[in-house]
């Protein structure tokens, strides 16, 4: 008896359209269980934060915070922000939860959040800690240098669930730092005095992200070898250490009752070369000061303020 050839063509579709059905199936399950799998990173405390799945509702206690959160491409589970967290614009529209020393812990609890992103030395440990009792996972976030922030974007897009946008903005970030490094690398140093406060006179050692700025832009910190990360320093020393270009940080977002520090005190010692040359620049705070994908913006403008520098020291040469 020959064959029901027809019946067995059709048997066959049957069994490879199961066979395709259930490997759809299975991978649509994996995806679902990939979605909600633990994920765990360690922070810039050195800590372990484990997490039973990415974080849909993440609070951030710091501006420097939700714009590395907003560059890992998680903004839209931000929902709730410190004062000043002014970018993106998109975060200035969300709940504010107090600021970086004083947090709205039951504003912060009605917000039901299931990540708290955490300055590390910026917010009040002592609110952080009642947090933690309560069982939220914290992360605590503060890039030292300026190489550690693609890195940093790329944790929170692993916390968050979100790590081909984290990538993608890291990536963009180390481009932008090479290309800057590549322009400045060969230029003639300019030896730099940044000045944070007045009174007391106050500035920055070399460890301090700030000296990363200073160094990929040519410049020398004259303050680099001081032990402490923000040492009070004396007039006398500024005017012994003679440097080429003076820096502090203008008014952004984040201003105060008091202002910020000026260098308009130093034009009475024409004998620094910086005030000699009136190399005395401000740059926006929000863009030098905060470690965020902006600090290369506050960096492209002290570099060309650093050429500002350069040429006016070879015009006074010539």
């Amino acid at each position: 008896m020959l064959p029901n050839l027809p019946a067995q063509r059709h048997r066959s579709r049957r069994r490879a359209l199961a066979l395709i059905l259930c490997c759809v199936a299975g991978l649509t399950s994996l995806g679902a269980l990939s979605a909600h799998a633990a994920v765990s990173v360690n922070d810039d405390s050195g800590a372990t934060v484990t997490l039973p799945a990415p974080a849909q509702r993440v609070v951030s206690l710091s501006p420097h915070a939700t714009e590395l959160l907003f560059a890992a491409g998680a903004g839209d589970k931000v929902v709730g922000v410190v004062k000043y967290a002014d970018y993106p614009e998109a975060a200035q529209r969300l709940p504010r939860v107090g600021d970086n020393s004083a947090l709205d812990l039951e504003r912060i609890l009605a917000l039901k959040p299931d990540l708290l992103v955490v300055w590390m030395h910026g917010n009040s440990q002592r609110q952080v800690e009642a947090l933690r009792q309560l069982k939220l996972p914290v992360f605590y976030s503060e890039p030292k240098h300026l190489t550690d922030l693609p890195a940093a974007i790329e944790t929170l897009g692993t916390l968050m669930g979100t790590p081909a946008k984290a990538q993608a903005s890291a990536e963009a970030f180390r481009a932008r730092y090479e290309a800057l490094r590549k322009q400045y690398a060969s230029r003639t140093p300019v030896s730099v005095f940044y000045q944070v406060w007045t009174q007391p006179l106050m500035t920055l050692n070399g460890t301090h992200l700030v000296s990363d700025v200073i160094r990929l832009c040519g410049g020398v910190n004259v303050f680099a070898d001081e032990p402490a990360l923000v040492p009070r320093v004396s007039v006398e020393a500024v005017l012994a250490r003679r440097p080429e270009a003076m820096f502090t940080a203008t008014p952004g977002a984040t201003k105060s009752d008091k202002p910020l520090a000026t260098l308009d005190s130093w034009r009475k010692w024409p004998q620094i070369p910086a005030v000699a040359h009136n190399n005395l620049f401000g740059i926006d705070g929000d863009l030098i000061n905060r470690p965020g994908p902006r600090i290369l913006d506050g960096a492209r403008a002290m570099c060309e303020d650093l050429d500002i520098a350069r040429s006016r020291r070879t015009a006074a040469a010539q």
